[in-house]
């Protein structure tokens, strides 16, 4: 009879690929839509913007506002404004600071599950929003934050899920790099589709 953790491997490895896919296939088909606008259509990202199109620090309130509201803005929207100036330097600053804020608004939301987890506020959050992944949590632990670093899932909220269970903060820190590693690689498909 094969034991737990001879299970969980594949598992683990199924949940991790399949949320990979379905960030790729988000991410080709925001390129795509990207490519398509701009050959096809007089499409500027300034002209959605308006006045905080060149306001940086405008644009990085509003990315860390979404960021701890569960990711209600993608943030290759917010890559794809990075290439404003057409500058690769510039551009990399800019995803580089994206990705450091998602960073933050990812703490941000372990504390708020550590610190909020009895509040009504708390309950209703989990009950509409996260709580469907408190069972992959039970079966995946750290690796749960792998995955959300990684992938479309509710960064934030995960991270208020892990918070509210007491979970090591030093190790959710380390776990939680490999959001870095999502934007460098969504970054270079982005860069490369403006190129194009």
């Amino acid at each position: 009879m094969p034991n737990k953790n001879q299970n969980e491997l594949p598992d683990r490895r199924r949940f991790l690929i399949k949320n990979l896919l379905r960030g790729f296939l988000w991410l080709a088909v925001i390129v795509i839509g990207f490519i398509y606008l701009r050959k096809n259509y007089d499409f500027s990202l300034e002209t959605v913007l308006g006045p905080v199109y060149d306001q940086p620090t405008v644009v990085y309130f509003i990315f860390l506002a979404s960021e701890v509201i569960f990711g209600i803005i993608p943030p290759e929207f917010f890559m794809i404004w990075s290439l404003r100036n057409e500058l690769l330097m510039a551009y990399i600053n800019n995803v580089t600071a994206l990705s450091a804020i998602s960073y933050v608004a990812g703490i941000i939301g372990f504390g708020i599950g550590a610190y909020l987890k009895n509040t009504r506020f708390y309950r209703v959050m989990k009950y509409r929003v996260f709580g469907k992944f408190e069972k992959h949590l039970n079966n995946y632990g750290g690796f749960l934050v792998v995955v959300a670093a990684l992938t479309p899932l509710p960064f934030s909220g995960i991270a208020m899920l892990v918070g509210s269970v007491h979970y090591s903060f030093k190790k959710y820190l380390w776990f939680s790099l490999f959001r870095f590693l999502r934007f460098f690689a969504y970054g270079i498909v982005i860069w490369e589709a403006n190129i194009f």
